[in-house]
């Protein structure tokens, strides 16, 4: 290998200071966003799975490991010795030590102790019956009471110095403040516990304490220790509902063993609370494997050893990483989507870089190789030329990522960074050595209309035609079957390869078939525009698949931006009915219709009485009927866009006997057939309805049955409005809750809008999806600037010439504008058409429901693609001012150079 004299490169360096600094920040540029991709989505998809960790119940994200009540022939005195602290500590730091070693665990936060699975009745006649029924509560002896609670009045349990037995007739518990305002428990009172076989417990309450941290796991992952509950007993529908209260004693931790003296089935138990802020995403599959085992699998066989052989364990983290590992998967394929195409474009700007490099010094490289320069020592030196500016420009760009971005895996960003400095670095050699494979010195004229391409490229494009097509084709079949994969990422190149080679083998149709006509046009600007367009390079695949993919991957963007935000529009419409909703549980008090209807904001009104316990004429099922006004409730079914009708086909017919007319769902339309059918209301009082009109949506009402009628046709207090459904622009939530009161409840439409959104992922997907099309737009333009630069140099000798020839300024920027239009038509148009066909094609294979909408909405429907307008015109319009804007300011600034000057630099170039 050659070796390369460090006076080339300083020489060379110093020659070209200002192609170096651009180089140096080109590659740092992109080495510094293709570092930063992969560790924001880290963060992103970090914060997510730590999200839906806090947002589950702790008892669902802990490992709870229990040990249930032996069989009467097991020694009763080896199971109290077994619930006393000394050693359920020891077997704690045995489960802690298998537990901790699979998952993160909250050490702080963790318990043990002994507690009843059951709640025993309490008969003590001060307590409070709300519908005459005793209160029942549990018993637990956990420990750690004192760290975790301040006391408000008394002190802690204790124990005497003789050890707690079953047969230990007297014990010491505290309460929460919660329970003690509930239950009327006070400092001293003394609740008694009903026994098996014996006298109750006396559990004298010495003390009320409130909890440090009550959302912590410690309180949380068993909420009755802390709160009470109001409990209804199961009754028979429409009668009187028995309710009891529910609460908890906590026992000092030592007096375990009293609770196997009772009825309420006591465990030795466990609970390690996830530690939320450790895990990461990429971790994910370890931690589901780790759950995996710890429930069925290796780690239950050591939990059960250790602990003992009846040992239980129960989590519910398998499902919370389930489901965070849908929305990521839902999520994931949408977002590299935009990062390969932007990828795409920076790749082929860089490649373009090179290229101009190349080109500018193309008789250089060539007079080198023609006395005696070999291509491999060639080619080194201009590799070791680059590599002194693109090395440290990578090496600081992919440092302000990773400082920019901190906490996420430094490895991607760092293959990202070395991949962009490599590119980089290769892409001059590698230009030059293909143009100087050969040696010569003139290279003959390449002009895109007359030029034939080789058989070898004619098979290498349709080989490349061939393949992107089968792909797309794939991703339609793959997405219609539901199992479409990451090929959705190559969509936007794969369409842009497509168009590209295609577009660049019909360019030269229109322009033969302009140059003959132009030839007899008075003026030459015309005729010498479009023969310099068709001498531009032939090889100008590389700029329009830039441009191509940029637009597309921005329309294929801008169309999942646009299919996010109708889909929450849609899903709030239908939650909500109307831009704002006030509904009460009965029927709401007069006058509130006129006070409502005088708040900002709000255009119009429609008062809905919702039977929604109606029953049919067997008395056995139950469906919502909705008594409207049919005028305004059908301009405002034709506003929301929810099953628009005619209002006439709603109204009370005129005949007494007639029955009421019916907008029904189409599942109660054909349950109920076109024949008059009764239906009792919930007042009591029972109408006649008949089928008139049928829709799949409603805004007063949703679900899969519903119906729809006049509410003239209904009793005086069936029709009174229990909902107001309203319409406005700007409806002022503040003076709406006020003008409500306690009336009812409110609902505006984008508060439920915003609610759709319950993942940062979902966030942050938006977030890098813009900011990717962002920097490819910003790529595309690059690249376009590139290729119209590579022959700028020739541009302004040749206006150099001509104005010696008497062509002036104004015909001069004409020139140079019609020059540059055909190429920039050329990309824009087909960049529209390709983003438009981007999306058409690829619509099926394509859901963003998991992306707009979050785990707990149900929209009803996927949510698919759409074109948007503003997309597809937006870029295409810049494309065409960037392409005028360069010829314009080329134009002037070679007005202001001489002439002369201009055609020493063309002659030099």
């Amino acid at each position: 290998m050659n070796t390369v004299p460090a006076p080339w490169v300083r020489t060379r360096l110093r020659t070209a200071p200002g192609a170096a600094c651009a180089l140096a920040l080109l590659v740092a540029l992109t080495a510094c966003l293709a570092a930063a991709f992969p560790r924001a989505l880290d963060r992103y998809e970090d914060s997510s799975l730590r999200h839906d960790l806090r947002q589950a119940a702790p008892a669902r994200t802990g490992v709870l490991l229990t040990i249930g009540q032996p069989d009467f022939g097991v020694d009763l005195g080896q199971w109290q010795q077994e619930m006393r602290p000394g050693p359920l500590r020891e077997l704690h730091d045995k489960a802690l030590g298998i537990v901790g070693g699979r998952l993160p665990v909250d050490r702080a936060q963790s318990a043990y102790g002994v507690r009843t699975t059951e709640s025993i009745e309490v008969p003590d006649p001060w307590l409070p019956r709300p519908t005459g029924m005793a209160p029942r509560v549990y018993l637990a002896a956990q420990h750690g009471l004192g760290d975790h609670s301040r006391l408000r009045t008394g002190r802690l349990p204790r124990t005497s110095d003789t050890p707690v037995t079953a047969s230990t007739g007297r014990v010491e518990a505290v309460v929460t403040a919660e329970t003690a305002d509930t239950l009327r428990i006070e400092t001293g009172s003394v609740l008694h516990v009903p026994r098996v076989g014996r006298g109750p417990l006396a559990v004298h309450v010495t003390g009320i304490l409130a909890p440090r941290d009550p959302d912590g796991a410690y309180w949380a992952t068993q909420p009755v220790l802390r709160t009470p509950s109001l409990m209804k007993v199961p009754g028979p529908p429409g009668g009187d509902v028995d309710k009891y209260w529910l609460g908890a004693l906590l026992l000092a931790p030592d007096a375990g063993p009293v609770l196997l003296g009772t009825a309420g089935h006591p465990v030795r138990y466990w609970q390690f609370a996830s530690d939320t802020g450790a895990p990461h995403a990429h971790d994910l599959d370890r931690l589901a494997s780790a759950v995996a085992a710890l429930e069925s699998g290796p780690g239950l066989r050591e939990v059960r050893s250790a602990v003992g052989p009846a040992t239980d364990v129960s989590t519910d983290l398998d499902e919370v990483f389930a489901s965070f590992d849908r929305l990521r998967s839902g999520i994931g394929p949408l977002v590299t989507v935009a990062a390969v195409g932007t990828g795409t474009v920076a790749g082929v700007v860089l490649l373009m870089a090179g290229g101009l490099a190349a080109e500018r010094r193309r008789a250089e490289l060539a007079l080198l190789r023609a006395r005696g320069a070999s291509l491999r020592g060639l080619a080194g030196r201009l590799l070791a030329e680059t590599a002194v500016v693109a090395v440290p420009a990578g090496a600081l760009g992919l440092a302000a990522a990773l400082l920019a971005l901190p906490g996420a895996r430094p490895l991607p960003a760092v293959l990202a960074g070395a991949a962009v400095t490599a590119v980089g670095c290769a892409a001059l050699p590698l230009r030059a050595a293909v143009a100087h494979r050969a040696v010569h010195v003139h290279g003959g004229r390449r002009d895109v209309a007359s030029a034939r391409p080789s058989r070898r490229r004619t098979v290498a494009e349709l080989t490349a035609v061939v393949l992107a097509a089968g792909a797309v084709e794939t991703l339609r079949r793959r997405g219609a079957a539901g199992t479409a994969d990451d090929l959705v990422s190559l969509a936007p190149v794969l369409v842009g390869v497509i168009a590209a080679l295609i577009l660049v083998r019909l360019h030269p149709l229109p322009l033969r078939a302009l140059a003959r006509p132009a030839s007899r046009l008075r003026g030459a600007v015309g005729h010498l525009a479009l023969a310099r367009a068709g001498r531009t390079s032939a090889s100008a695949v590389l700029p329009l698949l830039a441009l191509l993919t940029a637009l597309t991957t921005a329309a294929f963007g801008g169309s999942v931006l646009a299919g996010v935000a109708d889909t929450r529009d849609r899903a709030a419409v239908l939650t909500t009915g109307a831009d704002a909703r006030v509904e009460g549980e009965g029927p709401l008090p007069r006058g509130l219709s006129e006070k409502v209807r005088r708040a900002p904001g709000v255009e119009a009104l429609a008062e809905v009485s919702i039977a929604y316990q109606a029953r049919t004429s067997n008395g056995r099922q139950t469906l919502p009927v909705a008594g409207v006004d049919p005028a305004a409730y059908a301009e405002l079914a034709a506003r929301t866009g929810l099953g628009a009708f005619d209002a006439g086909a709603l109204r009370q017919p005129d005949g007494e006997e007639e029955p009421l007319r019916a907008l029904a769902s189409p599942a109660a339309a054909e349950r109920f057939g076109t024949e008059p059918f009764r239906v009792r209301m919930e007042d009591g009082t029972a109408v006649i309805l008949k089928v008139a009109v049928v829709r799949d949506l409603t805004p007063a009402v949703s679900g899969e049955e519903f119906l729809v009628v006049d509410r003239a046709g209904l009793s005086p207090e069936a029709a009174r409005p229990t909902a107001l459904l309203l319409t406005g622009d700007r409806i002022d939530a503040g003076a709406l809750r006020r003008a409500t009161g306690e009336a009812g409840s409110v609902h505006l439409r984008g508060e439920e809008r915003a609610r759709y959104v319950d993942s940062p992922l979902q966030t942050g997907a938006e977030r890098v999806y813009t900011a990717a099309v962002a920097a490819g737009a910003g790529y595309a333009v690059l690249a376009l600037l590139l290729s119209l630069l590579r022959a700028a140099p020739e541009r302004a000798a040749l206006l150099a010439r001509l104005r010696t020839m008497g062509l002036t300024r104004s015909q001069g920027r004409r020139l140079l504008v019609l020059e540059a239009l055909p190429q920039a038509a050329l990309a824009a148009a087909g960049g529209a058409l390709t983003g438009w066909a981007a999306v058409r094609l690829l619509a099926p294979g394509i859901d963003v429901t998991t992306i707009a909408l979050s785990s707990s909405a149900s929209p009803g429907s996927a949510a698919g693609l759409r074109t948007d307008p503003w997309s597809l015109a937006v870029p295409t319009a810049s494309v065409l001012a960037v392409a005028v804007g360069v010829a314009v300011a080329q134009a002037w600034w070679s007005g202001r150079r001489g002439s002369v000057r201009e055609l020493r630099a063309g002659d030099s170039g």
